[in-house]
């Protein structure tokens, strides 16, 4: 999320956490720079209106980048000529304030399945079925109620194909840059998910390595 309007910024990034995002937050463009350096984000909502380094040429940095990051420009700039320069610049995606949450998310949403491998809208595995859009989760027919933690961990497990994904992957897609590397919440989070689908278990620890969904 790049904003300079700091309280603007906070509010849609908690409600993206609500959908299950976790989401880093920065408020000029240079920090939207070393941000992006060092992380590979889905999306980027980004205003164009930036101190220090402007949107747009953030927006060149990650098309000209070449990673898979999408880039959804949030602007008061709502004139054709205007949108129209800014999917130039190579936005995947443009939205004008004032807006609604429940559309912005709908967008990230959208973009972040094309940020990654095409899937289907229902992720399935071992009996568990993972539904992105209701954020439901369903085992053998069952539904399993979660927690915003537990259902974006286990979605990225079932999305891994069998592969196995690590706790600092984890980390790094279910929570945010504030997380404490050395913290104990993932392998907790994982313990509370198998409580909860029941038995027989399905997500398996590999020692040293991480968790995965046969």
């Amino acid at each position: 999320m790049v904003e300079d309007e700091t309280l603007l910024a906070d509010s849609i990034a908690e409600w993206l956490r609500r959908e299950s995002f976790a989401v880093d937050i920065a408020y000029d463009g240079d920090a939207a720079l070393e941000r992006l350096g060092v992380t590979d984000y889905d999306v980027v909502v980004l205003d164009r209106d930036l101190p220090v380094v402007h949107g747009d040429d953030v927006c060149r940095a990650v098309v000209d980048s070449g990673v898979e990051t999408r880039v959804l420009m949030l602007t008061a700039a709502a004139a054709v000529r205007d949108r129209v320069a800014g999917l130039a610049l190579g936005a995947d995606d443009y939205l004008v304030k004032p807006f609604a949450l429940v559309e912005l998310s709908a967008r990230v949403h959208a973009l972040s399945r094309r940020a990654r491998p095409a899937v289907p809208p229902k992720l399935s595995r071992a009996g568990i079925v993972v539904d992105p859009a209701r954020r439901e989760v369903h085992r053998d027919g069952r539904y399993v109620a979660l927690s915003r933690k537990e259902f974006a961990v286990l979605a990225e497990l079932v999305r891994a194909g069998g592969a196995v994904v690590s706790a600092e992957q984890l980390l790094e897609r279910a929570w945010d840059e504030h997380i404490d590397p050395f913290t104990n919440v993932v392998r907790v989070t994982v313990m509370k998910l198998r409580r909860k689908l029941g038995d027989p278990q399905v997500v398996e620890t590999v020692p040293g390595v991480g968790y995965q969904i046969r």
